[in-house]
Formats: structure tokens, sequence, C-alpha cells
């Protein structure tokens, strides 16, 4: 069994910067992907409307992290942590691996939730891979060849938070400025009382009318209580039901820790909250090692959203911590630097840092393409899409919705070709079917 110094579990945005973040300190780590690109989630929605293709937002991993020679990327699911002997164990393509370390970093993101109706996730369409988003594409295309009365130009976007928000305004936009005569109904439901309601006030104001001036009828104070077939039952607080007929539901309401995180609380002995998510220390250690650190969407810490940001910087400060800039046992802080979320073109809201008045508009939205732009993975895949952006918000075409098929298209789970008996991390590559998973 070969070892060491550092593993890093994960290669979203926790992971990478921690591996980064490493590598200024010559510091030997292996950093073990599930699917072996670095996906920009962000983005993801705007590949299932065709703004952009899922090779400009998934770059290899390898690729990101070229040029850091101490830092080596290998494709494959963790199943196992033995903590007090400190081993990972892991299935590639070419079966059961281990590998030694003396600190171990897990940032293995989240999945999707439905609030104890699992039975949901065949029936509507997430946004959590890269599978998730063609998978959506292609159902959006036969939705815009179907017929106008037809159900299948009815979709209902679940949960009104950044992803539900974008998703709803950029459907919207597609009817509007490359099928005229679509005839698309888009219905937004929110449990709250306003769409994005972490941001609240003049923000969620704004939003909720540039989606309504967009056509999208938003239904706040609601909530989805049956999905057969091809309707979705929701209810309001008052009591009162409706049935929606729609061909296409997208969730985005809600998620939970992937199985790692159940595996790394039973190999510490850390406490978990009721979505799964690991109840890490104030220094990101996990239970009573101080050497796991556990970070980003599987962690809960003192309320910190779900956001890339926090896992970024969480991500430092682990790597920090192991290449001694900063002393064991410091607690994490989190720079707010602010929030955003795009509705259409030209549209987007920005909320500053410190109580700082909020941005809505074009110059929200012009920050919002910036921010993303500067974040994405490699100049080439920003100047391509750059480019993408000009053709989809500016001039008049779309990847991916060409010549669109009459077909319908089913939701396809994520892992529904490429699952393993027993635990699975999302997005993982296909494996040999005879792998064992502990």
């Amino acid at each position: 069994m070969r070892s060491t110094h550092v593993v890093v579990i994960g290669s979203g945005f926790g992971g990478l910067a921690a591996a980064k973040q490493l590598a200024k300190s010559d510091i030997e780590t292996t950093l073990i992907s599930a699917n072996g690109t670095h996906l920009f989630q962000p983005l993801l929605y705007q590949v299932a409307t065709g703004v952009t293709t899922g090779a400009r937002i998934a770059p290899p991993i390898a690729d990101v992290l070229r040029g850091r020679r101490t830092v080596e990327a290998i494709t494959g699911y963790v199943t196992e942590v033995d903590a007090e002997r400190k081993v990972v164990t892991y299935a590639t393509a070419d079966g059961i691996e281990q590998i030694g370390y003396t600190y171990l970093i897990v940032a293995a993101g989240a999945a999707q939730a439905y609030f104890g109706h699992d039975e949901w996730e065949s029936r509507t369409f997430a946004l959590k891979t890269l599978e998730d988003a063609e998978n959506l594409r292609e159902r959006m295309r036969a939705a815009f060849a179907a017929p106008a009365e037809s159900p299948a130009r009815t979709f209902v976007v679940v949960g009104a938070g950044a992803t539900g928000v974008e998703v709803a305004g950029q459907v919207a936009e597609l009817a509007r400025r490359f099928h005229d005569d679509a005839q698309v109904r888009i219905h937004l439901v929110e449990g709250a009382d306003e769409v994005l309601p972490v941001y609240g006030g003049t923000l969620s104001g704004f939003t909720r009318a540039a989606l309504e001036k967009a056509g999208v009828q938003v239904h706040t104070g609601t909530f989805v209580t049956a999905i057969e077939g091809e309707t979705v039952t929701v209810k309001d607080k008052t009591g009162a039901e409706r049935e929606i007929e729609a061909g296409t539901v997208v969730w985005s309401a809600g998620v939970k820790a992937t199985p790692l995180a159940g595996v790394i609380a039973e190999a510490t002995g850390c406490e978990t909250d009721r979505a799964g998510r690991l109840l890490i220390n104030r220094d990101l250690t996990v239970g009573g090692r101080a050497d796991v650190f556990a970070l980003g969407d599987m962690t809960s810490l003192n309320g910190l959203p779900g956001q890339s940001p926090v896992a970024m910087q969480q991500g430092r400060h682990a790597a920090d911590v192991i290449r001694g800039k900063t002393g064991p046992g410091t607690h994490f802080r989190y720079l707010d630097k602010g929030s955003m979320a795009m509705i259409d073109t030209p549209h987007a809201v920005l909320q500053p840092p410190m109580g700082l008045p909020g941005m809505t508009g074009v110059l929200a939205w012009a920050g919002w393409l910036a921010v993303h732009l500067y974040y994405l993975a490699g100049m080439g895949n920003r100047v391509a899409v750059l480019v993408d952006w000009l053709r989809a918000f500016v001039g008049t075409a779309r990847p991916g919705f060409d010549g669109a098929p009459t077909v319908t298209v089913e939701p396809v789970p994520a892992d529904a070709a490429e699952a393993l008996p027993g635990l699975r991390v999302a997005g993982a590559p296909d494996l040999p079917r005879d792998v064992p998973v502990a």
C-alpha cells in the first residue's frame, strides 16, 4: 500500500482550493475525484438551457492541476475510511486500492434531498451533475418541439433559491427569444413567502417582479404534496390545493449529504444533522480527529450557506493548517463577499457583504457574468464560455437547441447507468460491475 502526506477527497470548489493551497508548500497530495473533473456547478443550468456546453464547465481535474507537481489526481469512488490506521479505500476502473495518509481533507459535496419522498427522484430533474444538466436539456428540446397545448410545454420548478430562479428565468428567456410561438408555461414553487428567501426585501421583490414580467407564474408559501405522472399537486398555506399538468419538473428544493458523510461520521465519531451533514468543529476538524478535516456542502457549521465561496475558503483554511501557515485548532472565519443570482438577460440581483445596499438590473447582471467567468477553471474555457454568452445573450444561437427532436426523453437519475452495489458518490465514472464496494 502506498501513502501520501495529504489525501483530498472531492474535486469541487473546496477540494480544488485545498489542493492548490497545499501545492504552494510542495506538500505531497493525492486528490481522489469521483468523476475525474472539476464541475463548475453554478453554470449547470446554462448547460441545461443551451447557453453553453458541458465540456466548458467540467474540465478534467488533472488538467486543472497541471503544473502542480506535488499534486496527483486519481479518479475513483472512496468506499471506506479507517481513521485509526489512516487509510482510505477507493474503487477505480482497475479495482480496489488503498492509500495511507498523514492528513485527510473530505470535500465530497451534497446530493439532492426530496423531504421523505425519494420516489420523486425518478419523476423530476435535479441539477447536481453534468448528466443531470444534459438530461434536462434533452427534455427541454423535446418540450419545445411538442404541440402548444401539450403538458410537455409546461415546466414546474420547485424551489426558488438561486438555482430555481435561474432555471425559471432562463427557460422563460429561451421561449421568448428563440421560440416565439412556443407558448411555454412556467411555474416556480417556493415554500417560503419570498423568492430568493435568503436575500429578502427589495432583492426578493425585484426578482419576483422580473420573473412575473417574463411570464413565470410564481407560487410562494406553497409546497409540493404529490407528483404523479404528469400531474404536480401543490398546496398553499391556506390549505388550498391545485393540480398542475406538467411535462417537466425541475427539483431544486433541498440538499442532503452524500453517503460518504456517513462513512466519515462512523470512522471518526462525528455527529450529523437531520440532512446527514457532518457537524464539524470550528477549526473544520471532524469528531475528535485533529488529522481529518471536512468542508463544503457535506458539513454544517454556524449556519454557513452551502455556497462555493464558503467551500473554497474552508479548503484554503484546512490546507494552511496542514502546511503550518495557521496554527492547529484555529477557528475558521468566513469572509462574506456577497451573493448574487441571475434572472434573465439583463436582470440579476447582487447582495454585497456587510449590509450594504443590494444591486439589481444590468449592473448586477454584468457583475454576475464577470464573477462567474473569473472563477471558471482554464483560460480556454473562459474564452469559450464568453463566446457562448455573446451568442446566447446578444445573438440568436443556443448550443444544443438546433434541430430539436420530436421524441420525448424520460427523466434519467444521474446514477441509473453507473451505480455500483453499496456506496456511490454522485457523478462517478463507469466502473466494472464486479468491483466490490465496502
